[in-house]
């Protein structure tokens, strides 16, 4: 891992989920640092510690890659860190935007527009967006799914709330809290994750992460294929990726 870039969800609302965090505050103090400056080996901030959050951050933490958990509530999150040992570490979501080189965002689909009124000028210049959330009917009401769908779907909602931000959606199409530690590094055919994106070094990087943990990257197009890469769709669930290719081919 040397070189440049070397290399739950529970139901809240979006005004509550960020200010119980308490991070408007933190927003300023970030650093701003280009892509280019990024150094040493990959490190990811994870926001959203819930059952997701924490079963991807294992995972990335069992393939090497310290990762700092952000929470509503950190300090409930002592017990999670210290059985993962000193690659992991937990704070605030600006403490976690100060620490990744790459950000993954697992949080209610809502929660984007929140970080990004507070955090869109820090995640611009990460090498990488990792964008795991969904938007949800039952969770955030159907409004809020038209919005999305309006918008061109998530992947292109994504990139209007985080303006300048090298997005990858990838992990969309599992059940995280169940079907990726099920799933990682099966024998034999591989478990492809379809992701989409429009950075050619963002893909680059999430590929190589999503092949770290375990599974087969497939990358079904730009951003304006995210809109496919959530639950209900030809692609979501287990496939392998010459699934997916197949899948993808019926989708443009």
């Amino acid at each position: 891992m040397e070189g440049t870039i070397q290399e739950g969800r529970r139901t809240v609302s979006r005004r509550g989920f960020l200010a119980t965090l308490g991070i408007g505050m933190f927003a300023a103090s970030l650093p701003r640092l280009a892509p280019a400056a990024e150094t040493g080996p990959l490190k990811i901030g994870m926001i959203g510690a819930g059952r997701e959050g924490s079963v991807l951050g294992t995972l990335f933490i069992k393939a090497e890659y310290p990762v700092f958990f952000a929470s509503r509530h950190p300090e409930a999150l002592q017990g999670l860190v210290s059985g993962l040992g000193p690659l992991a570490q937990a704070g605030s979501v600006a403490d976690a935007i100060a620490f990744g080189n790459v950000v993954a965002l697992v949080v209610p689909y809502p929660a984007i527009e929140e970080i990004g009124q507070s955090f869109a000028g820090a995640l611009a210049q990460k090498p990488l967006v990792l964008d795991v959330s969904n938007p949800s009917a039952r969770r955030d009401g159907d409004a809020f799914v038209q919005r999305v769908t309006a918008e061109g779907g998530a992947g292109l909602m994504t990139a209007k709330l985080l303006p300048g931000a090298r997005i990858v959606r990838a992990f969309n199409n599992l059940g995280v809290g169940s079907q990726l530690p099920t799933f990682a590094r099966r024998p034999g055919d591989p478990v492809g994750v379809p992701i989409a994106g429009d950075d050619p070094d963002a893909i680059a990087i999430a590929e190589r992460l999503i092949r770290e943990v375990g599974f087969e990257p497939v990358l079904v197009g730009g951003l304006a294929m995210g809109r496919y890469l959530v639950p209900g769709t030809p692609l979501a669930g287990v496939h392998t990726p010459a699934e997916i290719r197949q899948i993808a081919t019926t989708l443009h």
